[in-house]
Formats: structure tokens, C-alpha cells, sequence
């Protein structure tokens, strides 16, 4: 395996190859602006960015982009995305950098080619004693980045209409106390800079303020079910919810891994075609299931949503919008889920016996 960042042309087109690839014939984003022609996938913002890559015998098998403001100014699309103006009022910019375009080819995926290349990336910003790394990730990839130490930070999450609902998340590159106590596999790339580490007290305080985002991976497991608990028991009697009928310990094992998203009207928290297959439950608030025909149902406080492509392992078929800003909604991880019909098949049972008498009640509602 070969490490590297792109630097001749062809390196960097066959990276854009491989962006095409994953990006537009795997998960059917970009098709406007992608070149169809040339099967490649570029930006404005790669000619100033730095193209990481993993190449396995001649092939390109990984990418990322590094846009850092030490090599010149960060896009003002960046700068909106990630909200990032409180932090450049007190940060340099040659202290921030932006994390985008991370991708494995499929029969690579679940290696560590991925965590190699950020620790490359991390070895750099140590080097050059870049402070943040900003970024963004969908719903089912937040505990994963949430493990390797990043932080969620931002009140509203990102709609993005090529690449669907995103979180905001953010790397405190020297905070290397919190990397210890998670114990995150990034800790060996990392540099301990002591007292001499640079922690910047705008990031302190955006991450005590709280953001849209909760996740049971920085909850006490009695402490989270509560929130969810609380939520779900206010259903009317003759109403079901995906975890009704479960015992705080059986309900902590569906929660594993878990995140409580925020919503605001307006968001598109499922895209269509979105390979994506979390499980969701709403908590709090309205939320719209659409298509081409205007609005199709309308999801409550309990309502499960994006089942099907759980349980059938196809692409999502509506657009899901929120449609009040108190929406709050429950994402279940789908790996954890399915695990649970290894290690729990009692509560895996429950749990999709719960969800067959919530679409029975839903089609007898359609009729």
C-alpha cells in the first residue's frame, strides 16, 4: 500500500476517477456537475487543496482533501458549511484546515486504510500546529468519527443537496488528553505538546454551549434512555413505538451507537436514493415523507422511518423533511442493529416484531 498526496496530473486525475466511481455510479451524487464524458469528478476548490491518496498496485483505492488556510484563503463555501466565522474571529487561518471527499473503494471499506491516511493527515497538522480540522459526516458515520475523537460542535446541521443531511464535526488536533481518555486509535499519530498545547477557547466554549447532535457513545447509558424514554412515553395508549414493551438494559442494547439529532424545519434529513440504511424513530416534533407528488405521510412523535432500506438493503426511496423546528429524531445504527440477531436475537426480535405492527397500523391508517 502506497501512501501519498496528489501531485502530477495523472495522479490527480485518476483520484478524480475514483471520486466519480464512489461518488456518482455507487451512490449517485454529483450528476450535474461531474464530467461524465472523462468519468471524472474535480472541483473548483482542489486546485488550492491538498489530495491525499492510498494506491494499491497501481490502483487509487482511497482519497481524501485537505483545503488548509496556510495555503491560502478558506472558500466562503467552507466558511458557511461549517459555520466556521466564530472560530476565524479568534483562530488564524493557517490554524484551521477542512477535511472533505474521504472514500474507500467498496472491497476495501472496514480495513484501516482509512484511519492510515488521517493519521498522515494528523502527523501534518502537528507539524504545521494546525489547532482545528473541520468536516462533516452523514448520521450513520457519526460514531465512528465520534470514537477516533472528533466533536460535534455546530446548533444546526448542514442540508446538502448532492450529498443529503450532514453533521458538523470538528478535530481538536491538540487536545490530546481527550484523544487518551478515548483511547482513540488516531492516538499514535499524534503529537503530546504538554503545556505547550494550543487549545483553542472558542471550540471550548461552542462544545460547552452543546450542539444539535447527542450520541450515547458520550452518555451514560441510564442517562440517554431516559431522554429517549421520556419521549416515547407520552404516545397515546393505542400507539406503538419501535422500542415499546423493553426493559431499560434491553433498550440500551438497541441504543449502542446511537445519536439524537435536532432538526429544523426545512431540513432533508433522508435524501432519496441515499445508501444509507439507519434505522430512525421520531422523538420529538413533525416530520413529511415526500415524493414527486407533493407530501405522502406525515411522521409523529414514535413513528419509525427509513425501514425499508433497513430491512430490504435498498437505496432510500423518499426524501424525509422535517417539517417543525422542534423535531428531534432517534438514529439507530444499523451495524449495532444487526449485530443484535447475533448477540441478541430475543431483542432483535422484539425490536422488528415492533416495527411489523407499526407498518401494519400505518397501511390500515392508508386505507
Amino acid at each position: 500500500m502506497e501512501f501519498g498526496i496528489a501531485e502530477t496530473q495523472e495522479e490527480r486525475e485518476a483520484v478524480f476517477r475514483l471520486r466519480y466511481d464512489v461518488y456518482v455510479e455507487e451512490m449517485g451524487r454529483y450528476q450535474a456537475v461531474a464530467d461524465h464524458a472523462g468519468r471524472m469528478l474535480h472541483e473548483d476548490v482542489d486546485k488550492q487543496s491538498r489530495i491525499s491518496f492510498a494506491r494499491l498496485d497501481g490502483e487509487m483505492v482511497a482519497t481524501a482533501r485537505i483545503t488548509w488556510g496556510g495555503d491560502a484563503p478558506i472558500p466562503q463555501r467552507m466558511i458557511d458549511q461549517y459555520q466556521l466565522a466564530p472560530f476565524l474571529a479568534e483562530v488564524p487561518q493557517s490554524a484551521i484546515c477542512v477535511g472533505e471527499r474521504a472514500m474507500v473503494r467498496p472491497h476495501l471499506r472496514g480495513t484501516d486504510i482509512l484511519l492510515r491516511m488521517m493519521g498522515n493527515g494528523m502527523r501534518f497538522a502537528n507539524e504545521h500546529r494546525i489547532q482545528l480540522v473541520f468536516g462533516d459526516c452523514e448520521p450513520h458515520l457519526l460514531n465512528l468519527y465520534l470514537g477516533l475523537g472528533q466533536r460535534t460542535y455546530a446548533k444546526a446541521n448542514v442540508n446538502s443537496a448532492e450529498a443529503g443531511y450532514l453533521i458538523p464535526i470538528v478535530t481538536v488536533i491538540e487536545d490530546y488528553e481527550y484523544f487518551r481518555q478515548l483511547n482513540s486509535p488516531l492516538l499514535p499519530y499524534l503529537h503530546d505538546f504538554g503545556d505547550d498545547a494550543r487549545i483553542p477557547a472558542c471550540v471550548m466554549r461552542a462544545l460547552a454551549d452543546g450542539s444539535a447532535v447527542r450520541s450515547r457513545l458520550h452518555e451514560t447509558s441510564a442517562s440517554y434512555w431516559s431522554e429517549v424514554h421520556s419521549a416515547l412515553d407520552e404516545l397515546e395508549s393505542q400507539r406503538i413505538s419501535a422500542l415499546d414493551g423493553f426493559t431499560e438494559d434491553e433498550a440500551a442494547r438497541c441504543l449502542e451507537k446511537s445519536t439524537i439529532i435536532g432538526c429544523r424545519a426545512g431540513d432533508r434529513v433522508l435524501k432519496k436514493g441515499g445508501v444509507a440504511r439507519n434505522l430512525f424513530v421520531v422523538l420529538d416534533g413533525t416530520l413529511e415523507v415526500r415524493d414527486d407528488e407533493g407530501i405522502h405521510a406525515v411522521l409523529e412523535t414514535g413513528d419509525v422511518f427509513g425501514e425499508m432500506a433497513f430491512l430490504l438493503e435498498r437505496p432510500r426511496t423518499r426524501d424525509v423533511y422535517a417539517a417543525s423546528d422542534s423535531a428531534r429524531i432517534l438514529s439507530l445504527s444499523e451495524a449495532n442493529l444487526k449485530k443484535l440477531t447475533d448477540t441478541d436475537p430475543a431483542i432483535a426480535a422484539h425490536l422488528l416484531l415492533n416495527i411489523s405492527k407499526m407498518l401494519c397500523l400505518r397501511l390500515l391508517k392508508e386505507r
